[in-house]
């Protein structure tokens, strides 16, 4: 008891008053600095890359990855709650990002390894993937905790975003750097923009490629310094050992007491089932174009940067609807609209759309020529609105049912549920791949992934 007591004197509220505009901005710029991570690494570049490039084939390369996905987020989902526990009974959030950050920024430089058709290095990559995984999710538990101390409650939909918005432009420029100067068409040794690779990148082993992981890594230290020169941390109120035991004290009383309060807990369910679908559908949207469709990197990255597009708009409209109309009824919305855009994905193929013959792609034609390719374009972008407001919505959500003195060990709790089966979707994907050697079949269990989440949701009433 005198511990819980510690741990709840050193807690510091949320403030009457609020730091300036430049301090919210610059937290703001952690989106900017983290969104490479998934653009570049997750989705766009790297993943295809090594599904198509690294791994024997595709349907292989896939599986692989979800298994690697899987093992990183049950790593996460282990270790988020007493993270979170521990950084609210010291109260200092900076410190936290800092180490976890540093752990991305290693495992995205190692990925650099990943040369083209060489089976001893997919181990070690798979690895150095997983540790630049851990690293940018703790990272952004303890950036997400600082959310209350920033703006009034009314105001919290629209911070989150916003930020959500910023990242997706940091995802886009990120994109159009790799894609326009980088990463070059194997064939024609060219980038999107016709030009030779800089830097004297190789595009016969693909090292435009491959440099989307160091990038990421290095674009993460230089934008997330305005956060930690401008952004205000709660100062530490207690020794790190006296966190420790504190948090996790404080840790065992909040999840026996959490079946007392049903819409936090529907919500954190609900969010574990329909996150767990989100991650896997970028996860492996970008891998099942290659694989569908035979899209090289530059057409990949091109479609990432129409549907980073998309999801700027999505997550900058999804936050003033959010502040409007609620978290709830926006999650809802976006839930929805993925459910739609992935059943309507897996009933089209490079010579149908929705059962219908069309043309196929062409090889050498144009870029995204094929009905089919614009089909999947369009569903694409339907995806990229979808998951912004649905992700910023999701934390709005839960900062509206958390207690503020225990905001960080929430998000620990949210990063929880959004990992705790986090390894299943990657997992199941790469199971029914790997089962099947189908691809489409593989992406259809995320279907119940959406369908199970929106169900639960309806049990949320928001304070």
């Amino acid at each position: 008891m005198a511990v819980a007591a510690a741990s709840s004197a050193s807690v510091t509220a949320a403030p009457k008053t609020y730091p300036p505009r430049s301090a919210v901005i610059s937290w703001m710029f952690f989106d900017w600095a983290a969104q490479p991570y998934f653009s570049l690494i997750t989705t766009f570049v790297f993943a295809p890359y090594f599904a198509t490039r690294v791994a024997s084939d595709a349907a292989t390369g896939q599986s692989l990855w979800g298994f690697a996905t899987a093992a990183a987020g049950l790593i996460i989902a282990l270790a988020s709650p007493m993270l979170g526990a521990i950084a609210d009974a010291s109260g200092r959030r900076k410190p936290w990002i800092a180490s976890f950050g540093a752990i991305f920024v290693i495992g995205a430089c190692i990925m650099w390894i990943g040369k083209p058709g060489d089976p001893a290095i997919i181990l070690p990559l798979l690895i150095a993937y997983g540790l630049a995984t851990i690293g940018v999710e703790f990272a952004t538990v303890f950036n997400n905790a600082m959310m209350p101390t920033l703006v009034p409650p009314d105001k919290i939909g629209r911070l989150s975003g916003s930020g959500w918005a910023l990242g997706y432009v940091g995802g886009i420029l990120s994109l159009i750097i790799v894609l326009g100067f980088m990463a070059a068409n194997p064939t024609t040794g060219r980038t999107l923009f016709g030009l030779v690779p800089i830097l004297g990148l190789d595009p016969a082993t693909f090292q435009g490629d491959r440099i989307s992981a160091p990038l990421s890594g290095l674009w993460f230290v230089v934008f997330v310094l305005p956060m930690f020169l401008l952004t205000p941390d709660f100062p530490a109120k207690v020794s790190p050992g006296h966190a420790v035991r504190a948090g996790l004290t404080d840790l065992r009383h909040t999840l026996s007491d959490l079946p007392k309060h049903r819409s936090m807990m529907a919500f954190l369910i609900a969010n574990m089932i329909y996150t767990d679908g989100l991650v896997s559908l970028f996860a492996f949207g970008g891998i099942y174009a290659a694989g569908t469709f035979g899209w090289n990197t530059i057409q990949i990255g091109t479609f990432g940067i129409i549907l980073a597009i998309a999801g700027t708009f999505g997550a900058f409209i999804g936050g003033k609807l959010d502040d409007a109309f609620g978290p709830k009824r926006v999650i809802t919305g976006s839930i929805l609209l993925l459910l739609i855009s992935i059943i309507a994905i897996l009933l089209i193929d490079r010579e149908t759309i929705f059962f219908i013959k069309v043309a196929p792609p062409v090889p050498g034609g144009g870029l995204f020529a094929a009905p089919a390719e614009k089909a999947y374009l369009a569903l694409g972008c339907l995806i990229g609105m979808a998951g912004g407001p649905l992700q910023a919505a999701s934390r709005t959500l839960l900062i509206r049912l958390a207690p503020q003195d225990r905001i960080a060990q929430f998000f620990g709790l949210f990063a929880l549920t959004g990992k705790v089966t986090s390894f299943m979707g990657p997992l199941l994907i790469g199971l029914v791949t790997a089962v099947t050697a189908s691809q489409k079949a593989g992406m259809a269990v995320l279907v119940l992934f959406f369908v199970g989440g929106l169900g639960l949701l309806a049990r949320v009433r928001e304070a």
